[in-house]
């Protein structure tokens, strides 16, 4: 089970129906199609590298690593982003992948 950042737990704590409401749609998006728990982790590891968000990034590395990719996996996944996002935006991802590697 992954153990939430400080801040997302206090949502919980603070706003519980809020919380199961939104862990519930989590859930759902999830059972709604064909892609494994990996895979949607690095499609949306692409979308935090994306939108240029760092926590989401950080959050969805972790949550790939335990779902089972592999550091060149995530790796990989950013430096797609290169001929979509520009260099710029793929060394800024990349940069946010290897903050939770080196932990």
């Amino acid at each position: 089970m992954t153990k939430f950042p400080k801040h997302f737990s206090k949502f919980l704590e603070d706003y519980p129906d809020l919380g199961q409401a939104y862990m519930s749609i989590s859930d759902a998006v999830s059972a709604a199609g064909p892609l494994d728990r990996k895979t949607s982790c690095l499609v949306k590891l692409g979308m935090a590298v994306g939108s240029a968000q760092e926590g989401a990034t950080h959050s969805q590395v972790r949550k790939a690593l335990e779902a089972g990719a592999t550091p060149d996996e995530l790796r990989h996944a950013v430096l797609l982003a290169v001929t979509t996002l520009g260099f710029p935006s793929m060394m800024r991802g990349l940069a946010w992948v290897e903050d939770v590697l080196a932990k």
